[in-house]
């Protein structure tokens, strides 16, 4: 199976080398999809450089459309068989890649979610994104009848058919409970897996979803 990892990207220019390094050397990938979302910060320069180098693809937005939007560009361009989601902040690391990919290679999953709070050491969050995460999953289990532990998970991996037909509209941080309520309604086969947060300095403030409204997603 071909590996695509998708890396929606907005003011990252202290991390985003670091952060294609890691992936790289996971040996696991076969192209690296980066979708700039109008970086003010240099970003861009940076990627321009590295734009077809090493798995490497480049997509830009002309100005800010939200991480959602990123996604879902990502998302459409990517080529692999399976798809990830990764964050460019140096939060979750990728050397989790092995076990989040291996349910999908022994066809015992579609959807794999790696989980923060599976019983291993994690980052040190802040209160009101941790408590808006704990909401909106405790919501999304109660709706659709399932034990997810981490709805906003940094990873998400998944079959490229998981895609097909589904029309997704979410620009923002409600991309998260938009493709979740999806996955689920559609009856797709959904594991946890353990993942690691890396202890990082927090460097700017994180949008937190704590005023979302939940609402009932469409097929």
């Amino acid at each position: 199976m071909k590996l695509s990892v998708i890396i929606p990207v907005y003011n990252e220019v202290e991390s985003i080398q670091v952060i294609l390094q890691r992936v790289q050397a996971t040996k696991l990938v076969h192209e690296i999809v980066v979708v700039d979302d109008g970086s003010k910060d240099g970003t861009r320069d940076v990627l321009k450089e590295l734009d077809g180098k090493n798995g490497v693809r480049v997509i830009l937005h002309e100005k800010n459309k939200g991480k959602g939007a990123a996604v879902r560009t990502g998302m459409a361009a990517a080529i692999g068989d399976v798809l990830l989601i990764q964050d460019a902040d140096l939060e979750y690391d990728p050397r989790d890649y092995g076990q989040l990919l291996e349910p999908i290679h022994e066809g015992l999953a579609d959807v794999v979610y790696g989980s923060r709070f599976l019983g291993r050491a994690h980052r040190v969050t802040m209160f009101w994104h941790l408590v808006a995460n704990q909401m909106l999953t405790l919501m999304t289990n109660i709706l659709y009848n399932t034990i997810l532990t981490d709805m906003e998970t940094g990873y998400k991996v998944f079959r490229r058919e998981v895609l097909d037909g589904m029309v997704l509209h979410a620009n923002s941080f409600d991309f998260e409970p938009e493709f979740t309520a999806k996955i689920l309604k559609r009856k797709f086969r959904i594991l946890k897996c353990r993942s690691h947060s890396t202890l990082v300095t927090i460097r700017k403030e994180r949008k937190s979803n704590c005023m979302m409204p939940l609402k009932l997603y469409g097929p």
